[in-house]
């Protein structure tokens, strides 16, 4: 079960990599300097331009180390209308599907949005400081590759493509660092566990569909309140054991 990724837009937009799983006709992962591989994405920023180009929509999602382009096609209709009246600036939540197209020389990158949401600051913010804590476990896992430490195939894959040394490890810590510095400290309480089976319940009763929710969209919106993807992993586990929900096929899951 893999839940969405979460990167700085500041990394995802130096990517110049990807790489198909599974053989032909499995998914396209973007690979980012930092040893990301992106797939289905979670992102949260300012929305600061929106446009329409022919039957696309761009929006610009600005976080705390740059920009991400979002890119809606005009055929889904309802994601685009919903986009298009969104007000600038607005903060946002996204959902959505890596992609990365290669015109002559240069990279163009841009995430293909499944859910949007507008949220706070707050949310923002704490998409901006577990995205950091998530940063700096693929450095320090690539770190240890770097050393010799490992032989983790994902991270020589990243070493050799970006020619990975510990100046650009040492340059992404400090793009972190500086994501980090615009958080505002809060003095609310984080909400308890013993609360997250409720909001992983709820998550499913708002978003399912008559074929239930993707197991993965329920990570992916869980972790808009914070819940970490391996613990929102195990609680719909545990929801399926105490008969709360089902899966009607594989990858999903319902209300009983």
């Amino acid at each position: 079960m893999e839940g969405a990724v979460r990167v700085f837009a500041g990394e995802f937009d130096r990517s110049t990599l990807t790489v198909q799983r599974s053989g032909p006709g499995g998914p396209h992962f973007v690979v980012t300097p930092g040893g990301a591989w992106c797939h289905l994405m979670y992102l949260s920023g300012a929305l600061t331009e929106v446009s329409e180009d022919g039957d696309m929509l761009r929006c610009r999602i600005s976080d705390p180390t740059g920009t991400f382009e979002v890119v809606i096609a005009r055929k889904r209709t309802e994601l685009f209308n919903v986009a298009r009246k969104i007000p600038v600036p607005s903060f946002l939540a996204i959902i959505g599907m890596a992609q990365m197209y290669r015109s002559k020389d240069s990279y163009l990158l841009s995430v293909r949005p499944e859910s949007i949401q507008i949220v706070d600051r707050t949310v923002r913010d704490n998409w901006v400081v577990r995205t950091a804590d998530m940063t700096l476990d693929r450095l320090e896992r690539l770190a240890t590759t770097l050393r010799g430490h490992t032989t983790d195939p994902q991270g020589r894959i990243v070493i050799e493509h970006y020619r990975v040394t510990p100046e650009k490890v040492q340059a992404l810590l400090l793009m972190v660092e500086s994501a980090l510095s615009t958080v505002r400290i809060s003095d609310a309480p984080m909400q308890g566990p013993s609360n997250h089976g409720d909001l992983i319940l709820a998550i499913i009763k708002e978003h399912q569909g008559h074929r239930g929710i993707a197991f993965e969209d329920v990570i992916a919106f869980a972790g808009l309140q914070g819940i970490p993807a391996d613990t929102a992993a195990e609680l719909i586990r545990d929801l399926i054991r105490e008969d709360e929900c089902y899966q009607p096929q594989k990858g999903f899951v319902k209300l009983l």
